[in-house]
């Protein structure tokens, strides 16, 4: 292989390469999930102030923490300062979060 093919090899492989300072200014949604429930629409439109939704986790089960809408983590709720916050207590490995994607 001459010196000019390296060369060229090189730099196409620098050009595929992410600069990690452009990586971390992406925006991304993140979202806690409480839970979930499937309804009707009749249900829906009969729902008034004070109507309560039964979701499909039980009390005291760890929230999921979603990266666009992929789950990478899991909390619990927790007060900060008056503020709601969630403290992670298990983060998903990466491969698992790759099989969702």
């Amino acid at each position: 292989m001459s010196d000019t093919t390296v060369e060229n090899t090189e730099s196409a492989n620098n050009q595929r390469q992410i600069n990690p300072e452009v990586l971390q200014n992406i925006s991304v949604t993140l979202s806690i999930e409480v839970g979930r429930a499937m309804i009707k629409i009749r249900d829906l439109m009969r729902l008034t102030q004070g109507s309560v939704v039964e979701l499909d986790r039980i009390a005291g089960e760890p929230l999921d923490l979603l990266v666009n809408n992929t789950v990478v983590a899991q909390g619990e709720i927790v007060l900060v300062n008056d503020r709601y916050g969630v403290r992670l207590t298990r983060v998903a490995p990466a491969s698992e979060r790759m099989k969702n994607l």
